[in-house]
């Protein structure tokens, strides 16, 4: 019986709010300083991470972005109180430049559950995240290898029953 559990999630679009389907990673980041930290959490995403924290061995935010959305996005982060609030180690956040790339990230730390809200990603996750959720509103239906979780309600309620289930 494996115990360990550690969680990924993205950033864009399913932590902080990006709009609807098939918007730019970082289409929140535009404009000046104000308007980037004004930029609201997706709804029910900190409330949801702090319960969901106690659940898994660790968790950690891995994210797709250049220098600059790097510096804001922890900026945000901060701003938000994201590690008080979460229960999630300001130090708990890894950045690459492609989004497949988030798959050595996953390996390297043992990632058994990943949130992401893009196809793509979860493409290169699979044989290395055992259970994956592609998060939000979607253009099409998600296929079958992968758990549809439209809104945090549902991440919680699918990893909830996912963590449970590896720890009995």
């Amino acid at each position: 019986m494996d115990t360990h559990v550690r969680l990924g999630v993205d950033i864009g679009r399913v932590i902080i709010d990006g709009g609807g389907p098939g918007g730019g990673d970082t289409q929140f980041f535009s404009g000046d300083t104000a308007r980037m930290l004004a930029t609201p959490a997706v709804p029910g995403a900190l409330e949801t991470l702090a319960r969901l924290v106690p659940r898994f061995e660790e968790v950690w935010l891995i994210s797709k972005c250049g220098e600059r959305v790097q510096r804001n996005t922890l900026q945000w982060l901060d701003h938000q109180e994201f590690a008080a609030r979460t229960g999630i180690p300001r130090g708990n956040v890894r950045f690459c430049r492609r989004r497949p790339d988030k798959a050595v990230h996953c390996a390297e730390l043992g990632i058994t559950h990943f949130v992401d809200d893009k196809l793509d990603v979860h493409q290169a996750l699979r044989g290395i995240v055992g259970h994956r959720y592609l998060f939000g509103p979607q253009r099409s239906p998600a296929p079958g290898w992968l758990v549809h979780t439209p809104a945090w309600r549902d991440v919680e309620r699918h990893m909830t029953l996912s963590v449970a289930l590896r720890q009995a």
